[in-house]
């Protein structure tokens, strides 16, 4: 596939733009459609050619690149264009969860649709840039050929031909990502109560939190190992009776806990399960057995 072969995007919120605008940076012809026609009028500046449908947008390239609001308007958009897209690369940027990347897989392949699933891990400021990664799993024939053009956004990853695993390695990111701003925003409401400077704090807290991620690492070691006593430094047992300080904090210092709360069961249930002398890493086997 040449390295600036037509390209078309569907969708033009922050997201669907930025990608457009990769595209044409990067020298690919690239049609441009969305519901409300005028949020195409800045890309049309820098040369895009704006579709007046989709079936229009669609047919202006063998790769359709598509970002919409959600998994039900991905669909409610191209299904009445279903046989315009037979025979075509359909890359499905939406945010979504691995359930929804396979069924729109199926609906691909009964139409002859070649699709890939992706997962974007940027904001819209950092498409095109070193920072930005996108993950990319299904038709790997596909992904392959249109690879020169999807590296336009930012590193391109593939996950496996199984369509769901773009999703499900986006949602895991997004999950450790989400799981950290947890901690940082309990930490900063924290020492908040006591006057302290949030930017103060900023950088020490940065620093401790880089130092504990060091050691996702082993972490994983002992997942993939299912031996959850190997380098223990601090055990469970000790971890599950200093968490409760935490939440006494917390309510001592006027604050909610509920952003940490949600670990305390876990790790008493840890113990209470014989792991106490292993690592609380051991917590992701007891979160694949609900209590």
């Amino acid at each position: 596939m040449s390295s600036n072969s037509p390209v078309a995007v569907l969708g033009l919120g922050a997201m669907g733009t930025a990608l457009a605008t990769a595209f044409l940076t990067g020298g690919h012809p690239t049609t441009v459609w969305n519901r409300t026609p005028g949020k195409a009028v800045p890309l049309v500046a820098l040369g895009a050619t704006r579709a007046d449908d989709v079936a229009a947008a669609v047919t202006a390239s063998e790769l359709v690149v598509v970002c919409l609001l959600d998994h039900a308007s991905v669909h409610a958009t191209l299904e009445p264009v279903a046989a315009e897209l037979a025979g075509r690369a359909l890359v499905n940027l939406t945010n979504g969860t691995p359930a929804q990347a396979r069924e729109t897989a199926a609906w691909a392949a009964a139409h002859g649709i070649a699709y890939v699933d992706g997962g974007i891990m940027a904001v819209p400021p950092g498409i095109g840039t070193d920072q930005a990664f996108v993950l990319y799993s299904g038709a790997e024939e596909a992904f392959a050929a249109h690879r020169p053009a999807l590296e336009r956004l930012g590193a391109a990853h593939f996950v496996g031909a199984d369509a769901g695993l773009a999703a499900l390695h986006d949602i895991a990111l997004l999950s450790g990502m989400y799981g950290m701003f947890a901690g940082v925003f309990h930490a900063l409401a924290l020492v908040g109560t006591e006057k302290v400077p949030a930017t103060e704090f900023a950088p020490m807290l940065t620093s401790w939190i880089g130092a504990m991620a060091a050691g996702i690492p082993h972490m994983a070691a002992q997942v993939a190992s299912g031996d959850f006593t190997d380098g223990v430094v601090s055990n469970a047992a000790m971890q599950a009776a200093a968490f409760g300080n935490l939440l006494r904090t917390a309510d001592d210092q006027g604050i909610s806990g509920e952003l940490i709360a949600p670990l305390r069961p876990l790790l008493d249930r840890l113990v209470a399960e014989g792991g106490g002398a292993g690592d609380v890493t051991g917590i992701v086997e007891l979160l694949k057995k609900p209590a």
